[in-house]
């Protein structure tokens, strides 16, 4: 086999339809498109969503949901991730830029504590919320 005996296997290229080239190629007369209408017609673009004439789908289902404004996004980090982090550099206590540092939040983020396991260390609340069972597990 080389590059110039190459070509497609037997009826997987077809010919272009070739429409209004008389009534002999099938494909004559109207040329496909039918007899009266917008379709039939030259320039003829359908509207995105134009169901013709029926109530459109977007129209047809009920609006839903809304955006919170007021909306506080946290990045949550269980206990159990501060304990490894503690254990890996040495650490007797977390805070805020500690976890900025490992990079496991960004400076603007917001944190929370999830309680998961028991904790050892001490952990510095400041500019972190903690889960209500977070604050039963370090009280």
């Amino acid at each position: 086999m080389e590059l110039h005996n190459l070509k497609p296997a037997k009826g997987a290229t077809h010919h272009d339809k070739r429409v209004g080239r008389g009534a002999g190629s099938g494909h004559g007369g109207y040329s496909t498109r039918g007899l009266k209408g917008a379709k039939s017609r030259s320039g003829y673009s359908s509207k995105l969503g134009f169901e013709g004439g029926q109530m459109p789908l977007q129209r047809r289902l009920p609006k839903f949901g809304f955006t919170n404004i007021k909306r506080v996004e946290y990045k949550a980090i269980n206990l159990s991730t501060l304990e490894e982090l503690a254990s890996k550099n040495n650490l007797s206590e977390v805070t805020f830029e500690t976890l900025v540092q490992a990079g496991f939040v960004s400076g603007n983020d917001k944190v929370k504590i999830l309680g998961v396991t028991v904790l050892f260390l001490v952990l510095w609340p400041l500019r972190l919320t903690l889960s209500l069972r977070a604050l039963r597990l370090l009280s």
